[in-house]
């Protein structure tokens, strides 16, 4: 279960993903599969060799890319959630859940 984002962070979001520019959003999440986890980073972009390309520095898969929709992207959990982001500069979206930042 997503919460506390805004409609505004989750549409600027789409705009860059959409874009082909690599985008970060972090929220609040539950899920009873991961209870140690409670937030996500969703980092995405339309154009997936991009994608693939930046996950590759991070040792991501091509086959994690959530591709079910018009915004493929990552699923940032935990300590790599943590890690990825401080190496980005983004670790204050910890901090500030919900905003989206663009690469």
């Amino acid at each position: 279960m997503a919460f506390g984002i805004t409609r505004q962070a989750l549409t600027e979001w789409k705009q860059l993903a959409g874009q082909g520019e690599i985008a970060f959003l972090t929220h609040f999440w539950l899920d009873e599969r991961f209870p140690t986890c409670t937030s996500v980073t969703k980092v995405g972009c339309s154009n997936v060799s991009k994608l693939e390309k930046w996950g590759a520095k991070y040792g991501l898969k091509p086959e994690w890319i959530h591709r079910r929709d018009k915004y493929p992207h990552f699923d940032l959990l935990g300590d790599m959630q943590r890690e990825i982001l401080k190496k980005e500069g983004l670790e204050g979206q910890l901090i500030n859940l919900g905003y989206s930042i663009r690469q």
